[in-house]
């Protein structure tokens, strides 16, 4: 008779289960998508394997004092910093997220009193009940307990340890994240230091300039004397004289605002940046090796924080898609209550104890279930995207900065060349002007290309070094 009730109670549960197991086999089906990782064998028709992007930035800048304002950037970056607290915080998540599929046990107690109404069963009990021999129930009672209760999901279906495991991709991508904001953090401030040296000379070509200038005017004041040339020369090139001034000053303002900016990366307040501009002019742009266009994936930290990002949306789906499946909790608790608090320590006739399962699962009105489960699928394809634009915008920065490198190579040529003419061109217009063979206009506008174009290479030499500093940038160097 005992085993048919034991059969009955096991049918009746099969029975009560039987919807909700029927009910998670029909979920969804959601096609998500997958990454393309097909990349170009080759940056142009040489293979070459070396990465210049493998040298740490200590070997890869030979100069002492920007070495000295990297170093320090990465220590006192107020950005930076604010990043290392997002990836302690996605550390923490871990540990949350582990905590969750754990039981959860506490320890408690409490004292209180209740009183029932007569007109229930309990009330109706406690009316003919001796609470001890001898002694009625009384209609309010005292309550008194210690113990501790614990309750624990059983993750069946690994929902809890996936999403545990991409909150570790989402940590791991922050720490990529903070990798990427580093070879930025030293490519912006290695291009503001060679800015900042490209300023210091254009500033003193200006200022030989202006002397050059004063020393023509007092050539034409004294042809004015001899009455050789009338005053508008003159004015001409007094007026040339302030024009120059004026550039002097801007270069200046420049160079101060360059100042800061490093400054504001270094993480200090405004204070001049040590450098070393007399050596500009004999600097020779850093010979860089792309290698092959595969170790993008491996050394762009935005590829591999994007990459991460796909691994933790495809376990979030699975998380979302546990959530049609019912869920199976125990609890249990052990502990000591009695009305009198004298009476606890009375075991085991103060001793109480459970345990308890249970199993659910949603059955009607799926609709939030199903939202979150379309939401999970809808950012896993859009990691996807996100990757496939990250891994296609480097190829095209590496390829756009190799052919910089080229054309500004060939361009400083051509600007070297100019710049030997027209210097040449300076003294002989001068010397036609005393000569009274040649206008006081061609020795100005002469003086005004020769600037101009003296400029203009100190500007393309600055462009030739930031193209190195941007190639090392777009080929995953500085971070390591």
């Amino acid at each position: 008779m005992r085993r048919t009730n034991i059969k009955r109670h096991i049918l009746y549960i099969v029975l009560a289960i039987s919807p909700l197991v029927f009910n998670a086999c029909k979920t969804p089906a959601i096609v998500g998508k997958n990454a393309k990782n097909g990349l170009p064998a080759s940056y142009s028709a040489t293979q070459d394997t070396i990465n210049s992007a493998q040298k740490k930035w200590k070997v890869f800048f030979d100069d002492p004092n920007l070495n000295a304002l990297i170093d320090t950037a990465l220590q006192n970056n107020q950005e930076l910093n604010i990043t290392m607290q997002e990836i302690e915080m996605s550390k923490n998540e871990i540990m949350a997220r582990r905590g969750e599929y754990l039981p959860f046990v506490r320890l408690g107690g409490g004292t209180g009193v209740d009183k029932v109404s007569r007109f229930t069963s309990k009330g109706a009990s406690d009316e003919i009940t001796e609470i001890k021999p001898g002694k009625h129930t009384p209609v309010v009672l005292p309550d008194s307990y210690l113990g501790a209760f614990a309750s624990w999901e059983v993750d069946i279906w690994h929902k809890l340890r996936n999403a545990q495991k991409a909150a570790a991709a989402n940590y791991l991508g922050t720490i990529e994240g903070k990798n990427f904001l580093v070879t930025n953090i030293v490519a912006e401030i290695a291009n503001s230091y060679y800015e900042l040296m490209a300023l210091d000379t254009q500033l003193d070509i200006v200022k030989k300039n202006i002397e050059i200038l004063n020393s023509a005017l007092l050539i034409i004041k004294q042809e004015k004397e001899a009455a050789k040339v009338t005053e508008l020369p003159v004015q001409r090139f007094e007026a040339e004289v302030f024009k120059t001034k004026t550039l002097q000053y801007e270069i200046q303002q420049k160079i101060v605002e360059t100042e800061n900016r490093i400054n504001f990366l270094v993480g200090r307040f405004p204070r001049p940046v040590q450098r070393s501009s007399q050596q500009f002019a004999t600097l020779i742009p850093t010979k860089i090796s792309a290698g092959l266009p595969a170790q993008l994936l491996e050394k762009r930290p935005d590829i591999r924080r994007a990459e991460l990002s796909i691994e933790a949306a495809k376990l979030n789906v699975s998380v979302a898609k546990a959530n049609f499946y019912p869920s199976l909790g125990l609890s249990a608790s052990l502990g000591i209550r009695s009305f009198n608090p004298l009476l606890l320590a009375n075991i085991p006739q103060s001793l109480i104890m459970s345990l308890a399962g249970d199993l659910a699962g949603p059955l009607i009105n799926k609709n939030a279930i199903m939202a979150t489960y379309k939401n999970a699928n809808a950012k896993q394809i859009q990691a996807v995207y996100d990757y496939e634009k990250t891994v296609l915008n480097a190829y095209i920065e590496v390829t756009n900065q190799l052919s910089n490198i080229q054309n500004l190579e060939n361009s400083y040529a051509m600007k070297n060349n100019q710049v030997d003419a027209l210097t040449k061109s300076t003294d002989i217009s001068l010397k036609l002007f005393k000569a009274a063979r040649a206008d006081y206009m061609e020795v100005l506008l002469t003086q005004r290309d020769v600037l101009e174009s003296r400029m203009e290479l100190v500007e393309t030499r600055m462009k030739q070094l930031n193209a190195v500093v941007n190639t090392y940038r777009a080929l995953g160097g500085g971070w390591n």
